[in-house]
């Protein structure tokens, strides 16, 4: 199966290589497509708890390389190949604009494709120098796929951006693995479990930090998060889907797999990861309120997801080190799931936000309005996603935020002070993340998609809604978040064996009180869902009944005032004024006015440039301290060839006359010695 694999896989390559710019998206169709479907009939076998490995022969540097798919890959690869099906079929639409501009279209496609299989490659490999290779290959071909429009000079610094903080990734996995391989002699991913559990837990803590700062920049955790708001919102929208649908969770993946195989003290890890991720959770979404760009405000809410699903996963180690299996079980479980739930309705919104950039030519969320009228499949779409992300009833979303707070409060059975306080904390958390997140969305779907267009640059004739194919992936990623919403314990059955490689093979056993709140979670959302029936049905009643009558259209009652525009409605600034004033100490947020001078004023200009406090802190100030000590020394590049040619005789002199200068004060200090 495999040879057939690659037989086809090199015939599509050849094809894409040569066919026409406009054929080129179906070529990487069928690439992706073939590479889901062999990957996911290994990784449903392995679902189930039927392991699959092989074992290659390997090279001399790095020895014999296993591939492993268990059920935690497995879960990961299926989630990685659903987004990237999605992601191509929506690219495929959303780049025909460019190949009718004759756009060279291969090289984005192969690293399309280069991306799935690097992707699904560090699921499997268990050897470190074979997973720092993929991890690489992974690294650049999301670096080319998002930096399609490079002549941009935005679009390049971002992209520049990632790919130094990935290197900076790779950097820390690269000190954990060769720690490792010092110490043991072997890359196998096994020679790491034997390691760490011949050393005190403490020291397995150690090493696992080093790998959670590389996967957790990956991931983007605070304060590695910085990359991912620059680079998200300037890649074409199908790449940002699966940035933030799948590329960014290969890092949870990496968190989740070291877990399993290094022995360390669970209980601080778990700490560790709990207190980041609920200032990830938090710090994202604050700052995702005050953003003016639709895609950086999706990108964002990724590093609000993100911290999320770091809770589950804090919550699960917590539960491994004290003891506590119910716990363990919820928080990996509520981890897992919502890893696939923000696949989804991540990839959803992006692709909505995508088609929003088609139609209206801006991202700028203060001069968007009234889409819903041009863009009705858009506007439901989008709609779906923000009440999936926000975690509301009957949507996927609810169920894995529900199975994060069943963990917390089974720990509070078992909880002394200082873990109550944690507990307040963590529930704090998790609700100001879910308000704020509601709060936000509101604030995208009315300016976007209510009211009228605010900007006359941005003709309403030109918005329409997008083709067939370019709804079809986002109606397909819509479907299956309503199908988990509604039938939940269909995919938490499909979490056992994942969640058993972290909490020794535990059964769900309905019996148990503990786990009842489980089965709540269905008749919640079924109960939801009818409500919304109800409402629908009771909209089809009136719309029946007044079928005949004749409806006037007119403009909203402006309370006497006779000349409405644009300009009198909310602005997204306006929206969250009061927020932005409440959180003003913590956030940094820089303002660009005229004064009203005058008793007649003329016109007055006024924006908020919101800024990414910690990037400011951590990565600018630093930079710019270094640049002004580079300052110092710019004086040596004067342009003089006559002072290049006296720096290389100085350097020649000091080459010689150092190590004589050091061998004789060695042997003054000898003879020293001797008197």
């Amino acid at each position: 199966m495999i040879y057939l694999y690659l037989a086809i896989l090199l015939s599509a390559i050849t094809a894409l290589l040569f066919v026409k710019s406009t054929a080129k998206g179906m070529v990487a169709v069928t690439m992706v497509v073939v590479t889901s479907l062999f990957s996911s009939i290994i990784a449903m076998t392995a679902l189930v708890g039927n392991e699959f490995q092989i074992l290659l022969a390997g090279t001399i540097p790095f020895g014999e390389v296993s591939l492993k798919i268990d059920a935690l890959s497995a879960w990961f690869i299926l989630v990685i190949n659903f987004t990237m099906i999605t992601g191509v079929i929506y690219g495929k639409s959303y780049m025909k604009p460019y190949a009718k501009q004759r756009t060279n279209l291969t090289m984005h496609w192969l690293s399309y494709n280069l991306l799935h299989i690097s992707l699904i490659l560090i699921c499997s490999v268990q050897n470190a120098m074979v997973f720092l290779i993929s991890w690489e290959a992974m690294a650049l071909s999301a670096f080319i796929v998002v930096i399609f429009e490079s002549y941009k000079a935005d679009t390049l610094k971002a992209g520049i951006n990632y790919l130094i903080q990935s290197h900076v990734s790779i950097l820390f996995l690269m000190l954990g693995f060769i720690f490792v391989a010092v110490k043991t002699g072997s890359y196998d991913f096994n020679a790491i479990a034997e390691f760490s559990h011949q050393q005190p837990a403490m020291a397995g803590t150690v090493l696992f930090l080093s790998f959670f700062i590389g996967f957790g920049i990956k991931a983007g955790f605070v304060p590695f998060h910085t990359w991912l708001p620059h680079a998200h919102p300037v890649a074409p929208s199908h790449v940002s889907g699966i940035m933030s649908g799948v590329v960014i969770k290969i890092g949870i993946y990496g968190i989740l797999r070291m877990v399993l195989l290094i022995n360390a003290d669970y209980a601080t890890i778990g700490y560790i990861i709990l207190f980041i991720s609920i200032i990830s959770g938090v710090y994202g979404v604050a700052l995702a309120i005050i953003q003016h760009n639709l895609k950086k405000l999706l990108a964002y809410h990724s590093i609000e997801n993100i911290g999320i699903i770091g809770i589950g996963i804090g919550i699960g180690c917590i539960g491994l080190g004290t003891g506590n299996e119910l716990m363990a079980t919820l928080g990996f479980m509520g981890a897992l799931l919502h890893t696939l739930n923000h696949s989804l309705f991540k990839s959803l919104l992006f692709y909505s936000a995508g088609n929003v950039y088609q139609s209206a030519h801006t991202m700028n969320v203060e001069r968007l309005g009234g889409l819903i009228k041009k863009m009705p499949h858009t506007a439901f779409l989008f709609l779906i996603g923000a009440l999936a992300i926000c975690g509301l009833p009957p949507l996927n979303g609810f169920i894995s935020e529900f199975l994060i707070y069943g963990g917390i409060y089974d720990w509070l059975f078992s909880a002394d002070l200082i873990s109550l306080i944690i507990i307040t904390f963590s529930i704090l958390g998790l609700v100001a993340i879910g308000g704020l997140a509601i709060f936000c969305f509101t604030k995208a779907f009315s300016i976007v998609f209510l009211g009228t267009n605010r900007s006359p640059s941005t003709s309403s004739e030109s918005e329409s809604e997008m083709s067939f194919w370019q709804l079809f992936p986002m109606y397909m990623a819509g479907a299956l978040m309503i199908v988990i919403g509604l039938f939940p314990s269909v995919f938490l059955n499909l979490l056992i064996k994942p969640v058993a490689l972290f909490t020794s093979d535990i059964v769900f056993n309905p019996n148990l009180p503990q786990m009842g709140t489980l089965d709540s979670l269905q008749k919640i959302n079924w109960v939801s869902a009818g409500f919304i029936l109800f409402i629908l049905a009771v909209w089809g009643i009136r719309k029946l009944v007044n079928r005949s009558k004749v409806i006037a259209i007119a403009p909203t009652w402006g309370c006497g005032y006779c000349q409405p525009n644009s300009k009198i409605q909310y602005t997204a600034n306006s929206f969250v004024r009061t927020y932005t004033k409440l959180a003003k100490p913590v956030l940094f947020i820089e303002k660009d006015e005229t004064e009203i001078t005058g008793i007649f004023p003329s016109k007055k200009h006024y924006k908020t440039h919101p800024y990414d406090n910690i990037e400011r802190i951590l990565i600018d100030i630093p930079l710019k301290k270094v640049a002004a000590i580079r300052e110092w020394f710019v004086f040596l590049q004067n342009g003089r060839l006559q002072r290049y040619i006296l720096y290389g005789i100085i350097f020649i002199a000091s080459v010689i006359v150092i190590p004589v200068l050091i061998d004789s004060f060695l042997i003054i200090l000898q003879f020293l010695n001797h008197l």
